[in-house]
């Protein structure tokens, strides 16, 4: 499914569906594929009709030619275009960069409530990049390696984004499918183009970070539940990447069940 020349995935449920849609915002390097093989159809089965997106320059999206010019407000209306065109106004769930646009789509636009998933937090990357210098520093490289348009290692690919043993052909599977990043959105989300928390609306709030995440840890995740003024939790046993860990349940239950006590 194309919205105009943006990638987007969906899975509906089969009986009516609950007012209220879902759109994913994947992370850097990939694309909406993240959440294809069980989010999506998870919470369609509970009733959701649930959509992610691929940004510019990812996945089948427009703008892979021009990928590193292409800014977190070029994601931002990646997001404002497709959510205009779902119907209703959706929830928004966002995860790790992903997290970083919904932050920065609450600026211009409310929505019934979000949902940040070890998302970078409001101060930037800062954090982030100096605990991987000092504590994994093979992992920013490959980072580093992939902006370049480089291939990682497989085995920095698990550390970085499991907890869990991954199964070695899921883990190539994944490996092939993870792109460069535009340097420009990570240049914002370190410095130039960070959250303003006075302009932002503030819809309901869920904060969840992973304990074994070696990208975004769980003290970066308690900060950004206290810049919000929201409670944070960690779920365990589950690194960066919760959404494809084999304990993935685990947080989409957690989501199903915060938006079903909000009546969403």
């Amino acid at each position: 499914m194309l919205s105009g020349d943006l990638e987007v995935i969906h899975c509906l449920p089969k009986a009516p569906a609950r007012p209220t849609p879902l759109l994913f915002v994947h992370g850097a390097y990939a694309g909406a594929w993240q959440w294809a093989d069980d989010f999506l159809p998870y919470f369609a089965q509970q009733g959701w009709s649930s959509y992610a997106l691929s940004l510019s320059g990812h996945g089948a999206s427009r703008g892979r030619a021009h990928l590193d010019i292409l800014s977190i407000e070029n994601y931002v209306d990646d997001v404002r275009e497709v959510a205009a065109g779902l119907g209703a106004r959706p929830v928004l769930i966002g995860h790790s960069m992903g997290g970083m646009v919904v932050q920065k789509f609450l600026e211009v636009e409310d929505v019934p409530a979000v949902v940040l998933m070890s998302s970078v937090p409001p101060t930037g990357l800062i954090s982030s990049t100096l605990g991987m210098f000092m504590n994994t520093p093979n992992v920013l490289l490959d980072l580093n390696r992939i902006m370049g348009g480089g291939l990682p290692h497989l085995a920095t690919v698990r550390e970085a984004l499991f907890h869990l043993p991954v199964d070695g052909d899921r883990l190539q599977e994944l490996f092939l499918r993870f792109q460069p990043e535009s340097m420009r959105a990570v240049w914002d989300m370190t410095f130039f183009n960070l959250p303003n928390r006075a302009r932002m609306y503030r819809p309901p709030m869920l904060v969840l970070g992973a304990q074994y995440d070696r990208i975004i840890p769980a003290e970066q995740v308690r900060h950004t539940g206290e810049s919000y003024g929201v409670p944070v939790e960690i779920l365990p046993d589950t690194g960066h990447a919760m959404m494809l860990e084999s304990n993935w349940e685990i947080g989409a239950a957690r989501i199903a069940a915060w938006l079903n006590e909000r009546g969403l």
